[in-house]
């Protein structure tokens, strides 16, 4: 959970278009498998004479599908080593992104899509430091709707496995001792939840805002029933300048994040708690749930005793079932850096994450709906709860369609005052739409 004058270059994804495409992926086989052969016309385990180095800078979670993907690469491509490493999200935006400025960035990195964050996709593809993908087999596959989540200018910059999906990662054990014996459905059963859960001596929500990216997790949840579940053109006006953050379903979403802190459902002190923190109070039965994205649930797992104890399910954003939305996003991936020494060689490593094993290797780790899908993709059993809204009741992530990276950090310093009571609803929606406007 991370755009330009972009505005004017970035090919616009409906949100009709989006929900053809994410039907397609929950339900079967979208399209062809990804070609095998290497993007330097090689093929596998041959290439320039010498070995090759190469060097990988990403986040958390994507340690896990990298390290076996690294270990299957080595066996098609003795000559090449990729040595990576992984850091926290925030401090990937800020020390990678001045890295690439400098000239002195990794050959293969983290890339966010769409345009929303410092490291997304068009914000580096458009300075010129992502090197152009668009000849690879696999980038033909790309769905219609998520291509302005892959491309800019109708060329292909990043590299990602598929989509992944916001809801609540649940201790069921927990919920059981709590005496709730059936998932909610709409937002005042919800409450309920919460309320048994508190009642039962622990946290109903953990809340890990010390971390600037989870802060946005909640509101990121509520936003597709308040704001494009009544308005799935939302995003279109916003960009026309016909809507906004606090004439908008932001406000209720906001109201209601704030709800859930007066009721007394988050752990103390939200601001002072990091993820790892949120990640381990929900895995050891101190916390019923913490909001969160599917890509971060083996991590919940690996902190758990009994793995099998966490699942998900959809945060229901309103009172009517049938106008409960989700959000589902492309999942963060990686890119080629444009200036690397060694730009056809990781071009090449791109190129064998784009077959169909691969992906779904990556889907797999990440509990991602796999960005195509053949006879040997999986579904995670915990997010099998969510695939019924993915036919027509799901919204890209919301900084995917932002047209700058000020609106996210911004959105993230706004909901950490607001928990800490420095500023009101109304001030955090202007200041939101300030950033929009740069």
């Amino acid at each position: 959970m991370t755009r330009e004058t972009d505005r004017l270059i970035q090919a616009k994804i409906s949100r009709a278009q989006f929900f053809r495409v994410m039907g397609g992926a929950a339900s079967a086989a979208l399209l062809a498998a990804c070609s095998t052969r290497p993007s330097n016309g090689g093929t596998p385990g041959t290439g320039a004479a010498g070995a090759t180095s190469l060097k990988f800078v990403g986040v958390a979670d994507q340690k896990a599908p990298m390290e076996d993907l690294l270990a299957a690469y080595k066996q098609v491509r003795s000559n090449v080593s990729i040595a990576a490493s992984y850091a926290p999200t925030d401090q990937v935006q800020t020390s990678l992104r001045t890295q690439l400025g400098a000239g002195n960035a990794p050959d293969l990195h983290v890339v966010y899509p769409g345009s929303g964050s410092a490291m997304s996709m068009s914000q580096i593809a458009a300075a010129g430091l992502l090197a152009d993908l668009s000849a690879q087999s696999w980038t033909s596959t790309i769905p219609a709707g998520f291509k302005p989540a892959f491309q800019l200018q109708g060329k292909t910059y990043i590299y990602s496995a598929g989509s992944s999906v916001i809801g609540a990662i649940y201790n069921k054990k927990v919920f059981e001792k709590a005496g709730i014996d059936r998932l909610p459905t709409t937002w005042s059963e919800f409450l309920q939840v919460c309320e048994k859960l508190k009642k039962s001596g622990v946290a109903p929500i953990a809340l890990g805002a010390q971390t600037p990216w989870v802060t946005q997790l909640i509101t990121y949840a509520l936003v597709p029933s308040t704001v494009y579940a009544k308005d799935p053109g939302f995003d279109d006006k916003q960009s026309a300048g016909q809507a906004s953050f606090a004439q908008s379903g932001w406000r209720q979403a906001m109201e209601m994040y704030l709800e859930l802190q007066q009721r007394g459902f988050f752990n103390d002190k939200p601001n002072g708690t990091t993820f790892e923190q949120q990640t381990s109070m929900v895995a050891t039965g101190k916390a019923g749930m913490a909001i969160q994205v599917s890509a971060v649930l083996p991590a919940f797992r690996d902190a758990a005793k009994t793995p099998d104890d966490l699942s998900m399910f959809p945060v229901p954003g309103a009172d009517d079932p049938a106008q409960v939305w989700i959000p589902a996003g492309v999942v963060v991936g990686l890119g080629a850096g444009a200036k690397s020494q060694n730009v056809e060689e990781a071009k090449a490593f791109i190129d064998f994450l784009g077959r169909q094993d691969s992906i779904n290797r990556w889907a797999k780790a990440i509990a991602a709906i796999p960005l195509t899908q053949d006879a040997g993709s999986t579904i995670d059993p915990a997010v099998e709860s969510f695939l019924p809204f993915t036919k027509d009741r799901a919204v890209p992530f919301m900084d995917q369609r932002w047209p700058n990276a000020e609106v996210q950090p911004t959105h993230f310093a706004v909901v950490q005052d607001l928990l800490a009571g420095k500023i009101k609803v109304d001030e955090a929606l202007k200041k939101m739409d300030e950033a929009y406007a740069k």
